[in-house]
């Protein structure tokens, strides 16, 4: 059994701090019997408040819905603090945290499930029926999390979007910036007494805009080469032809 993740004790605070450095179980937990129970019992013996760090590129999906779980269930309050990458299903362990908090230098980013199949044309579409579930899964706990509309998260997962600190937080995957108490992220400013609050819809077409995601910069370039090619010959008319022809004639 790989064991990925550890426990440290912090001595400043007294409290008892969850690491997770690397791949969410690089071996699926799908029949596993013993490694969930054992990441359970652990847990079970932390009371108190608990602080996460997470800086993993992904893994295992069951096993990232189970840490979720647990997490989730603790008794003491979850602070998930993201120091380097929390990207595929370590994005969904970050959405755990009673508080979550990012680097001002870490990254998040989210995407489509992904799984390999192989078949006749019927476990293609049992493995496609699968996959779109899984996505609705993990939807619910983005949108715990963000409070983003479904159809705008399933978007941004089917652009594989990638989240610098300032975006994942004010998009609502992450609660705050690290080190911001220290004056290098000032807030946004409130809006004046009077002054309506923008339309959440129109806020999220906002921040969508301002993310990056592969198949948005792909699509955007194509646009714009398109726009530069020349226009094709729309032709000459019939009657104009049959002039030029009987010019030519001896």
């Amino acid at each position: 059994m790989n064991k990925f993740w550890n426990w440290v004790r912090n001595e400043e605070t007294g409290e008892t701090e969850l690491l997770f450095n690397g791949p969410i179980a690089e071996e699926t937990w799908f029949g596993d019997e013993v490694t969930p129970a054992l990441f359970r019992d652990e847990l079970a013996k932390i009371s108190g408040n608990l602080t996460v760090w997470l800086n993993s590129p992904g893994g295992d999906c069951l096993a990232a819905s189970q840490i979720y779980t647990m997490l989730r269930n603790h008794k003491g309050k979850v602070t998930v603090k993201i120091d380097g990458i929390a990207a595929s299903a370590a994005s969904v362990v970050a959405m755990a945290g009673d508080e979550t908090l990012i680097a001002p230098t870490a990254m998040m980013m989210i995407h489509d499930p992904s799984t390999v199949a192989m078949g006749n044309r019927a476990d293609m579409e049992k493995a496609i029926a699968l996959l779109d579930e899984v996505k609705e899964s993990i939807i619910n706990a983005y949108e715990t999390k963000s409070h983003l509309s479904r159809n705008k998260i399933a978007k941004m997962m089917s652009d594989e979007t990638w989240l610098n600190a300032k975006k994942a937080k004010d998009m609502g995957f992450a609660d705050g910036i690290l080190f911001s108490d220290r004056g290098a992220f000032p807030q946004p400013d409130e809006p004046d007494e009077g002054e309506p609050e923008e339309e959440p819809e129109k806020k999220e077409d906002m921040l969508t805009a301002m993310i990056y995601s592969p198949a948005g910069t792909a699509e955007s370039f194509m646009a714009k080469v398109s726009a530069l090619m020349p226009k094709p010959d729309k032709g000459v008319p019939a009657d104009q032809l049959k002039k030029r022809l009987a010019l030519l004639k001896y």
